[in-house]
């Protein structure tokens, strides 16, 4: 009995080696596989970006910005006459912008614009959230340095392949540029509606006033429209806009950039949104087309 028993202990213990040694040998060969599915996973990714690196614009370009801006025509008495442009933009530095301006636009467009690196995921996964328990795009995903690069160096077309060129740029600024040498870009380029290119020329449409003077309430408006200008348009839909604005001020307050007694004001507060000019209309038509020849 004693010897039959000692049999069947060692016929059991070496069962157990056995599995022990297939599991062992299973986790290796598992192992090994993960191993060799990272390395082409980079493989790839590194082919990849080898092939979209080829043709991408070179970023430097943006170091010279000297976009086309607007030729204003005077009388002798200094009143505006007429204005030549083909987009119009008035181009000012960031010193000339309110800080609540530049937190406006940061918060309802990349709250999270100081610590990316030109690509946001948590930002892309939150936005794809909100926007479908509002059942509509209430937050975009894209940060303000991939709409840089949208504006500045790639075309308009929606792609696969200009998607991962977006963001293999973006990644590039956001590694050659300061932040703030990125929102002079950005807040001077954007649209924002009827025919305003950037934050100086919209505030002069909307506020009949500089950007530098606008105040908490204006700041939000603005930085509502690059969502949707039309959509907004405080022209057009003034409910609308001032929704857009309830938002953007509820997301600097989440920020931390103002105070609730601040978003409270600047809610109740009543724009003087200044009646909409045409700007391509000159007082003295005969005279500014001289001038527009003559330079």
């Amino acid at each position: 009995m004693a010897k039959r028993k000692s049999k069947t202990e060692v016929l059991k213990k070496r069962s157990k080696k056995k599995k022990k040694s297939i599991l062992l040998s299973l986790f290796k060969w598992f192992f090994i596989l993960f191993i060799l599915l990272c390395l082409l996973g980079c493989a790839a990714i590194a082919g990849l970006y080898y092939y979209l690196s080829q043709d991408l614009p070179k970023i430097n370009t943006l170091k010279d910005y000297r976009p086309a801006t607007v030729t204003s025509v005077f009388s002798d008495d200094g009143r505006k006459i007429g204005e030549f442009y083909e987009e119009r933009r008035i181009v000012i530095p960031l010193s000339e912008m309110p800080k609540n301006l530049i937190n406006a636009f940061v918060s309802a467009e990349d709250s999270r614009f100081r610590e990316h690196l030109g690509i946001d995921f948590v930002s892309i996964i939150r936005a794809s959230l909100k926007n479908f328990q509002a059942g509509t795009i209430v937050q975009g995903g894209s940060t303000i340095t991939q709409q840089v690069t949208k504006s500045f160096l790639l075309t308009p077309e929606r792609t696969y392949e200009r998607k991962l060129k977006e963001a293999i740029l973006a990644y590039r600024i956001e590694k050659k540029f300061t932040k703030d040498e990125i929102l002079f870009l950005y807040l001077n380029q954007i649209y924002l509606g009827h025919g305003a290119y950037g934050v100086e020329a919209a505030s002069e449409n909307y506020f009949g006033k500089h950007a530098k003077d606008l105040n908490i309430a204006e700041c939000s408006m603005m930085a509502g429209l690059p969502q949707a200008p039309s959509r907004y348009s405080p022209f057009r839909f003034p409910d609308r806009a001032k929704q857009r604005q309830i938002y953007v001020l509820n997301r600097m307050k989440e920020d931390g950039l103002i105070t609730n007694l601040e978003a409270t004001e600047a809610i109740d507060l009543k724009l003087d949104i200044k009646p909409r000019k045409n700007w391509f209309i000159e007082r003295v038509p005969c005279y500014t087309e001289h001038v527009r020849r003559y330079v």
